[in-house]
């Protein structure tokens, strides 16, 4: 890695907690300047502007939370539905931490990347995409181990599982109670206990 991309890396690590703390918009060029201890003209010297910043950040930021969440997605959980369980507990585990660095960083910049930020909004609907799409392929994939319902619309179950989530995340993060993240969580593994196993326990 080159001096410059250490130096680019350094800005997007430091700011990465701040971005999603504050908010993508109310985040200063000072703020940043603040927080990494470099000038402005070594922040502009590696991006175009803050708006190139906010989306490496972002990119970062879902990245990370990309990586974690996919152990419950591997092989280390045989079943699919051993996955999808996994898969609440790693909320159920986690939200704590990510509470105290701002919350979803998907949900956070969905609710600031209006028009103002096109290339914000188009990076993270392909993230909701790309998380939708992959707990729609541990579900269709049960599907085709005969554990799960075949008769159930992956894609539909998939994207409702991330509304609960995000919906629980939300209230939670709002409110300042737990139990709201919990109930939703608690929602799905009902419908995956329920509703997805072909053989309920």
């Amino acid at each position: 890695m080159s001096k410059a991309e250490k130096t680019k890396q350094f800005i997007i690590e430091k700011t990465a907690s701040l971005f999603n703390t504050k908010g993508y918009i109310s985040t200063t060029l000072s703020d940043i300047t603040e927080v990494t201890g470099l000038t402005k003209g070594s922040i502009y010297g590696n991006f175009e502007n803050k708006d190139e910043v906010a989306l490496e950040v972002y990119k970062y930021n879902a990245k990370l939370l990309k990586q974690s969440m996919s152990r419950s997605f591997s092989e280390e959980f045989p079943s699919s539905i051993d996955k999808l369980r996994a898969f609440v507990a790693f909320y159920r585990k986690n939200w704590q931490p990510v509470f105290l660095n701002g919350g979803c960083p998907l949900m956070n910049a969905a609710t600031e990347a209006d028009d103002t930020m096109p290339d914000l909004k188009n990076q993270v609907i392909k993230s909701f995409e790309e998380w939708i799409i992959k707990i729609s392929e541990v579900i269709t994939q049960g599907q085709k181990n005969g554990e799960m319902n075949e008769n159930i619309d992956a894609g539909e179950y998939a994207s409702l599982f991330v509304m609960l989530i995000e919906g629980g995340i939300l209230l939670s993060k709002t409110t300042g109670e737990e139990k709201f993240l919990n109930q939703a969580l608690d929602r799905i593994l009902s419908i995956i206990d329920k509703e997805l196993n072909k053989h309920p326990s």
